[in-house]
């Protein structure tokens, strides 16, 4: 149990204890039915406070009623204590109307701050700032009054007032806590007509929340005003009636409104005959992945991050939500009608989300979030990936189309035409040993656009006896270098041909744009890697200035296979090219 929790429950049983003590000490044993519901209705702001701040600690709204609910059972506490000193002088009688005097602030609290600060706990605008402070102010006036007022002001002290003064300083001391009591009353009638413009202002979801609470204080404001038209001390049913009113009213909807509307993730349920609480109805992090896990299994790379925003939207609560790659392709769940309220980077992306559709966000919520980002940022890498490879599958079919339209089919066309001058014209010996020749450099051509493709000599030979004939033709140096368990070993077709058009294409830039005089290759298989190395003396690169180029798709490859790519070098300093993909022994 955190700490917060034990303080949350720690005040809870004060107040509860207060409550109940206090009851039982002014109608003594056996208590009547009207008292033991009496101390009924009084325990529900307890129990709301400690709900809310169990459930929602970084949440002021829990402590207020946790504070309103101390000051009720001290309250309550006190007044029996001095009911049952009958002289009023007692050992305990200061502390008794210490004690009794708190009913004031629980008055104030409650007409004021719990429903100014509903639901979030905080403040509807900045606007409140001052009348907050005023509203505070005048409650401590109202509170030091009764304190230390004479005794005919106050009937909670009805055998007089063991701390009260006389004379003059009584005199201003129940001024100022008619004053006090008059502008804390002034103040909640300026928060009840708040509730109502913020509730015509509100959108639906946010007008049924308020509704609850405009009945809470006009039936709190009124249970004080009925019983201030009686005596309270008296047990009239009108005393009675006001009191229980004014006590119930707002616990009843506070507790209506966060079960109805699940403002803290609590709802109330019926299964049977049994009534039941469910907490936590937010997902956490492991319940979204695990409900998700199956589903984006089979998705594609964008479909998945569709489904992640709509993770992130349900598991937020939120209006919408986005997930964004850095190319600024956006993928939204729900309808994005304003900017975001929150946003946290993912990966290459980030995940944008608009405003909650009860409240504001919260500590959890950033952490939810925060969590939920790992996973988003591995699919927003996969996303791009994807769309590289496909742009790459592209272009390869692309150079593959080019090639054969200009070479092998130019040639084909070629050769056919021949063939159908010769029959016209009777062609001789030399005419057909020309075409044969035309056929022959085709079929050469063919066989080396194949070998672009997929080279044979890969899925007969193996990777090394690949790499082997491919570096026996270069017109430089070059060295082959491989573990002798290598070359007796074969590999996945996918693992074998990204390796191989590596090392082609790292060949390739050594000759075209390095000017290099030497090339070495080696392979191993070490550590649970299948590594390529790939080094020239060439005249090198500048990283800051290099780009992609040729090896852009292959990374990708790589990265697709779970290995890696790395190119180093410098100026002058020639070029090592490291590939590896992961593969057990």
């Amino acid at each position: 149990m955190t700490s917060s929790r034990v303080l949350a429950a720690s005040l809870a049983a004060v107040a509860a204890a207060g409550i109940v003590a206090g009851g039982l000490l002014e109608s003594g044993l056996p208590a009547p039915f009207s008292q033991w519901l009496f101390i009924a209705v009084c325990l529900a702001m307890p129990a709301i406070g400690w709900l809310v701040a169990t459930r929602r600690p970084d949440n002021v709204y829990g402590w207020l009623l946790l504070a309103a609910a101390v000051c009720l059972g001290s309250g309550a506490l006190g007044t029996a204590l001095l009911l049952r000193d009958a002289s009023g002088h007692g050992p305990l009688a200061g502390i008794a109307a210490v004690l009794a005097s708190l009913f004031t602030v629980f008055y104030g609290l409650s007409w004021v701050f719990i429903p100014l600060l509903f639901p979030d706990g905080r403040l509807p605008s900045r606007r409140w700032r001052a009348g907050a402070w005023i509203a505070g102010a005048a409650i401590t006036a109202h509170w030091a009054g009764v304190l230390f007022g004479p005794d005919e002001f106050y009937t909670m002290f009805p055998a007089g007032n063991p701390v009260g003064l006389s004379g003059t300083a009584g005199l201003v001391a129940a001024g100022v806590s008619g004053l006090g009591q008059v502008v804390t009353f002034l103040v909640a009638l300026s928060v009840l007509v708040s509730l109502v413009l913020r509730r015509w202002k509100s959108d639906a979801a946010g007008r049924r929340r308020l509704r609850w609470m405009i009945a809470g204080v006009v039936g709190t404001l009124g249970g004080f005003v009925l019983t201030g038209l009686s005596d309270p001390l008296s047990h009239s049913p009108g005393a009675w009636g006001g009191i229980v009113i004014a006590m119930a009213s707002l616990p009843a909807v506070i507790a209506a409104a966060v079960f109805r509307h699940n403002l803290l993730d609590v709802r109330v349920g019926i299964r049977g005959s049994r009534l039941f609480l469910v907490f936590d109805l937010r997902p956490t992090v492991d319940e979204l992945l695990s409900e998700l896990g199956p589903v984006l299994e089979e998705a594609e790379p964008v479909e998945q991050l569709g489904r992640l925003a709509g993770a992130v939207r349900a598991g937020l609560e939120t209006r919408w939500a986005a997930v964004a790659l850095a190319d600024g392709t956006r993928v939204v769940a729900g309808r994005e009608d304003g900017p975001a309220v929150l946003t946290v980077p993912a990966g290459l992306g980030h995940i944008a989300c608009g405003p909650r559709t009860v409240g504001r966000f919260t500590t959890e919520d950033r952490r939810l979030l925060g969590a939920l980002a790992v996973p988003i940022g591995l699919a927003i890498q996969s996303a791009g990936l994807a769309a590289r490879l496909v742009n790459a599958e592209q272009a390869e079919r692309r150079r593959i189309e080019r090639n054969i339209h200009d070479g092998a089919q130019q040639q084909l066309v070629a050769l056919i035409a021949g063939l159908e001058l010769a029959r016209a014209t009777g062609g001789g010996p030399d005419s057909l040993a020309l075409l044969r020749e035309q056929a022959r450099q085709t079929l050469t051509d063919l066989r080396e656009l194949a070998a672009g493709i997929h080279p044979s000599v890969l899925s007969q030979g193996g990777l090394v006896e690949a790499v082997e004939e491919r570096c026996s033709r270069l017109p430089v140096t070059t060295t082959v270098a491989a573990d002798a368990e290598l070359r007796a070993r074969r590999f996945p077709d996918e693992i074998e041909g990204a390796l191989y058009f590596t090392v082609s294409e790292a060949i390739a830039n050594a000759l075209k744009h390095a000017a290099a005089s030497r090339i070495e290759v080696r392979l191993t298989h070490a550590g649970g890697r299948l590594q390529v190395v790939v080094s020239d003396d060439g005249k090198g690169f500048d990283p800051a200035v290099a780009g992609r180029g040729g090896l852009g798709p292959l990374a990708d490859r790589m990265s697709a296979l779970g290995g890696r790519l790395d190119l180093a070098g410098g100026p002058g300093e020639g070029t090592r090219l490291r590939a590896w993909v992961p593969m057990p022994g």
